[in-house]
């Protein structure tokens, strides 16, 4: 169902950390990442543990988030997250995992998104968190 998620979002790799989305709706969006040989880069920040930094984890939900938005058609142009709030860990993604990405919308409106999401494994939440992002350009 997803389209290529570089044409949805501006991050590149090594910086985009959503593989799909599978559903969107103005309620909820879901995605996937697997965070695999490609990301390595990411194992020197915990060299003695072998799993994905909360913050990553973080950003992953609001590009997915993202994503999300632009297949609404809700929004235009580019946004940047100025936001984090609640931010609460339960569990850790290692190197190969598939993440679950759910996303709940709050507001969507033409400068400000507003959402809150949870990461899952095996659906046992790992991370969840709400974010906020403004319209930077169009």
């Amino acid at each position: 169902m997803s389209k290529n998620i570089e044409s949805l979002i501006p991050h590149r790799a090594p910086f985009l950390f959503v593989d799909e989305v599978i559903s969107y709706t103005k309620e909820e969006i879901i995605g996937f990442k697997t965070f695999g040989e490609k990301d390595n880069w990411l194992k020197s920040t915990f060299k003695i543990f072998d799993f994905i930094p909360g913050a990553i984890l973080i950003e992953a939900m609001a590009q997915c988030g993202g994503a999300g938005v632009k297949l609404l058609g809700i929004t235009d142009g580019i946004f940047g997250l100025v936001s984090i709030e609640n931010a609460e860990f339960y569990g850790k993604a290692k190197f190969g995992d598939k993440i679950k990405l759910a996303i709940e919308n709050i507001r969507l409106g033409e400068k400000i998104i507003k959402q809150q999401g949870t990461a899952y494994i095996n659906d046992k939440p790992i991370v969840k968190a709400g974010w906020m992002c403004v319209k930077i350009s169009s």
